[in-house]
């Protein structure tokens, strides 16, 4: 009998552009070595260690038991899409209409859905390198080209504004943002968002502003390209409910964008997906309008755990961190331990017990560098430390 599992029916060629997401990947290591019997602590992936706020739970449920479990429009229920509009404006000033907006399981289909719809092949897209994968990984499947703007760790991993100016070309048609952004930590100040609303002004690009972990930043109010900018015609703000209210597995992401974009990616949502669960849009609800005293205990726990994994990464000889101005990761220079960051990562995993993720995997500029989650109890993170520091004391480049 034909053995159909090792079929060689050839894959279409874009497959082969199409990248991956390390972190899971490293989880599902992880999670194998958990199974042998290894204690593992994750700093690997980029979650909330926290429990959904119970007001949302309750929401769901409530929806659930009035059998709201039926399709959606493709863009989301008009009551979540009002709620959005309404939040934009709280957020980042900016008065936006429902019809503006998108809703999908999670923003990476709708980051993938808005790439999809305004790239063709050849066409420029400038991303910050190191970055968020799913970023490059859907430019090139496409058939465009990512272009790499570095970021600077001298800069707390922010690019030279002469250095956007200089990787713009002819085909330049998009401008990738992330602030706070992964995995760096590092975030955008006014004057920088500034300088480069006025270099997207005089070269006509369109900006998506990946702004999904707004609600953690630490050192000074959160500055919002989508908001300071004030270009709602020419920028595309990615937002959702995964990092703010814990709700990862929940998968509910959004976009707000000028509507001839809204209504193609809508249609890529309808012809891939089709629509988000209902129950799930109804507790998107309960987040957007309901106490934000859960979302703030989990800022400020962060903050604690920010210092902790900061100091005690210094504090390990050859370890050099950044103090991060949001998000929940810490990005730590190992090169003069060992200046293959994968390696290093794969050893403290399997000698160390403590996952975390290679910078070189975000992009080339992310070399020599590690991402780690803070997004662990303080027990854990003291504990992942002392296992670090152990480790790398033995530690021998081949």
């Amino acid at each position: 009998m034909k053995n159909m599992q090792a079929s060689t029916f050839p894959l279409a060629d874009s497959m082969r552009r199409l990248g991956t997401e390390s972190a899971f990947v490293v989880l599902a290591r992880a999670k194998a070595l958990e199974a042998q019997g290894r204690s593992i602590i994750h700093l690997e992936i980029g979650e909330p260690d926290f429990d959904t706020p119970e007001h949302i739970k309750q929401a769901a449920i409530e929806s659930l038991r009035a059998n709201r479990t039926h399709y959606t429009p493709a863009a989301g229920i008009a009551e979540l899409r009002s709620a959005i509009a309404k939040y934009v404006q709280q957020t980042r000033g900016v008065s936006v209409l429902p019809d503006q907006v998108v809703v999908a399981p999670g923003a990476k289909p709708i980051i993938a859905a808005v790439l999809m719809a305004l790239l063709n092949p050849d066409d420029e897209v400038i991303i910050p390198d190191p970055a968020y994968p799913a970023y490059r990984s859907i430019v090139t499947y496409v058939g465009a080209r990512p272009v790499s703007l570095p970021l600077l760790e001298s800069r707390d991993f922010r690019f030279e504004i002469d250095a956007l100016e200089a990787a713009i070309t002819p085909k330049t048609k998009i401008l990738v943002l992330n602030s706070p952004h992964n995995p760096t930590g590092g975030i955008l100040t006014a004057e920088d968002i500034s300088a480069i609303a006025a270099i997207v002004r005089k070269h006509d690009l369109l900006v998506i502003s990946d702004e999904i972990y707004s609600r953690h930043a630490y050192d000074r109010a959160f500055a919002s390209y989508y908001g300071l900018a004030a270009m709602p015609e020419r920028t595309v703000l990615i937002d959702g409910c995964s990092k703010a209210w814990a709700m990862t597995g929940w998968r509910l992401g959004f976009g707000v964008m000028p509507l001839s974009i809204a209504e193609a990616a809508t249609a890529l949502i309808l012809n891939t997906v089709s629509c988000t669960a209902t129950f799930v849009q109804d507790a998107a609800i309960a987040a957007l309008t309901g106490p934000d005293e859960p979302v703030q205990e989990m800022h400020d726990e962060f903050l604690r755990r920010r210092r902790l994994l900061v100091d005690g990464l210094n504090a390990i000889p050859g370890v050099t961190c950044r103090m991060p101005g949001g998000a929940f990761y810490v990005f730590p220079n190992v090169s003069a331990i060992e200046p293959d960051d994968l390696k290093l990562a794969d050893y403290l995993l399997n000698e160390a017990g403590v996952a975390t993720l290679g910078g070189s995997t975000f992009g080339p500029h992310g070399k020599g560098f590690l991402r780690l989650s803070y997004a662990n109890s303080e027990e854990n993170l003291h504990e992942a430390l002392r296992r670090m520091r152990a480790a790398l004391a033995t530690y021998k480049r081949s």
